[in-house]
């Protein structure tokens, strides 16, 4: 689909972010991604699923080309809204200090680009607290500061931290 991210290791190359995460969980399970309890992991994937599916195809740059550059803040915006009311509510239940309780979990590797996002389109967070204190959290861990999306070398230089 000539979409990022795809990742090439172990002499094989997997794209889409949840295979890759997974695979990475599976291989290299230290830290671990996913939590040992089946029902946290079941809210996990939940999440992880609400942003990758749910929210964020919908303001890839592939859709936003296609409604046209007059209605790409618009359209934008409106998905990412509708997202994050859904998953604001969910985010009541399941969190603690991150997404689902109190370690870090691929829940928060799909929040972080996805809140970045928000930001890239200009949506108000104010409605949004949980996820916007699970984000700031997150921020303060160095692993999230170097791999923000602003950070990567194909990163244009307009949206560069």
């Amino acid at each position: 689909m000539k979409q990022v991210p795809a990742l090439k290791i172990d002499g094989i190359t997997i794209a889409q972010s949840l295979a890759i995460i997974e695979y990475l969980e599976e291989t290299r399970p230290t830290p671990r991604l996913l939590p040992q309890d089946p029902k946290k992991r079941a809210q996990v994937r939940m999440i992880s699923d609400v942003i990758t599916s749910g929210i964020q195809p919908l303001q890839n740059l592939s859709v936003l080309k296609q409604v046209g550059q007059e209605n790409q803040l618009t359209w934008a915006q409106k998905a990412i809204r509708s997202g994050f009311n859904a998953l604001e509510q969910v985010l009541w239940s399941t969190a603690g200090k991150y997404c689902v309780g109190d370690e870090v979990s691929m829940a928060d590797l799909c929040l972080v680009p996805q809140v970045a996002n928000a930001e890239r389109f200009k949506v108000d967070l104010t409605p949004y607290p949980t996820i916007s204190r699970i984000n700031k959290t997150l921020m303060a861990l160095e692993a999230f500061q170097v791999s923000h999306p602003c950070r990567q070398p194909d990163t244009p230089p307009e949206l560069r931290a």
